[in-house]
């Protein structure tokens, strides 16, 4: 390959460089990363460019790269994120870790997550409907490994962290009904989120009439003619779009305005206030293609 560590050399066409991102050769990687401490304003650029690209390997490889060379800023990636409108729950909920736990390695919480869906496969028995596959998801999580709600503790912080719940056994129902769904996905099991104004829940859509999963109660199933009496609302309060599916933009929110209120109610200001500067943006991103449909 050509030189590229000279910062007096012109800097390379990005599509060649984009080329060299993947490329295990130690030779390639160590003049990848001289080049890029070389040029740190253009290299910045480029990495931000590449990870909000259409290329979701190639923006991994621009991500750990920019680990290797101390440049990730996790505030910086999550608001990248949010503007980038290509929004996936598990993707997401690991950047919002890590604007708090800049150091947060994600592999951990995956294979984590890979081990409770392994245990799930093992206990499972093809055919089975949906129900029996919950089931299988209560006992894992909700008696095998013990994950609760977090009841004396509830407006911790950490219990809107993903990493912090799994190592932890704790959380909210959203961060709850999180876990659920990823294990649910691992073993190709479509599961959504449900939020409802003072529930998060996971619903069922796999038969004709869905139903409902409360994690904060263990996982109890409720049917969808009985939510309004288990959630204490009104016909006309469970109509219309309440006990849809939300979408990972207002699932993420969620998340940061629990963070917002958590964090006052610690006393830390700043934290609070950089999520409700992710709330603002994932608003005015949904404004914007508001104005634009």
């Amino acid at each position: 390959m050509p030189k590229i560590n000279s910062v007096k050399e012109p800097w390379p066409r990005e599509a060649a460089l984009s080329s060299l991102l993947d490329d295990e050769s130690p030779a390639v990687r160590n003049s990848l990363v001289n080049l890029f401490n070389d040029n740190p304003i253009k290299a910045q650029g480029f990495l931000n460019h590449v990870i909000n690209g259409s290329n979701d390997l190639l923006g991994k490889h621009a991500r750990a790269l920019q680990q290797e060379l101390g440049w990730t800023n996790g505030k910086e990636d999550f608001v990248n994120f949010i503007r980038s409108r290509r929004y996936e729950l598990e993707t997401g909920w690991y950047l919002l870790d890590r604007t708090v736990f800049p150091n947060f390695d994600s592999s951990g919480t995956s294979l984590m997550l890979d081990k409770l869906a392994d245990r799930v496969r093992e206990l499972s028995i093809s055919p089975m409907d949906p129900r029996q596959t919950c089931s299988i998801l209560n006992r894992v999580l909700f008696h095998e490994y013990g994950f609760r709600g977090a009841g004396k503790n509830f407006e911790d912080p950490d219990n809107s962290f993903i990493h912090r719940v799994l190592d932890n056994k704790r959380g909210l129902p959203i961060t709850l009904s999180l876990i659920y769904i990823l294990v649910a996905r691992r073993i190709s099991f479509d599961l959504e989120p449900i939020g409802l104004p003072n529930r998060f829940m996971v619903g069922c859509f796999s038969q004709e009439i869905p139903f409902y999963i409360d994690v904060w109660a263990g996982g109890r199933f409720v049917e969808l003619e009985s939510m309004g009496s288990y959630l204490g609302l009104s016909t006309d309060e469970c109509s219309g779009g309440i006990l849809l599916p939300v979408s990972v933009a207002e699932t993420l929110t969620r998340g940061c305005r629990n963070l917002v209120h958590h964090f006052a109610l610690a006393g830390l200001e700043n934290e609070s206030s950089m999520f409700q500067s992710f709330v603002k943006e994932f608003e005015r991103m949904r404004d914007t293609e508001r104005n634009a449909s």
